[in-house]
């Protein structure tokens, strides 16, 4: 079975170039639930740089969240987990 490819909002060939790592393998490592300690020590990245790529990875995912509750804003759809009525009973 083949395995579909979402859009995501990390560009990973970018930020390998920039750190000269492969980010991808880290991604993979912490999906799995290995501690930074323990990656930057097989990998050879020194901690403060994986905790500066892991933040990069989190502000880019933000980013995307935050656009798309925007767009659905626009589009009239609210957010149905947050969503208050204001006049239940009509």
């Amino acid at each position: 079975m083949k395995k579909t490819q979402r859009h995501s909002a990390v560009d990973d060939k970018r930020l390998s170039k920039k750190y000269r790592t492969n980010v991808n393998s880290l991604i993979n490592a912490w999906k799995k639930g290995k501690a930074d300690v323990e990656i930057a020590s097989f990998t050879g990245v020194d901690l403060f740089t994986l905790r500066q790529i892991k933040s990069e990875i989190e502000l880019a995912h933000r980013r995307e969240r935050l656009e798309n509750k925007r767009q659905a804003l626009t589009m009239g759809q609210s957010n149905k987990q947050h969503h208050t009525f204001l006049r239940p009973l009509t």
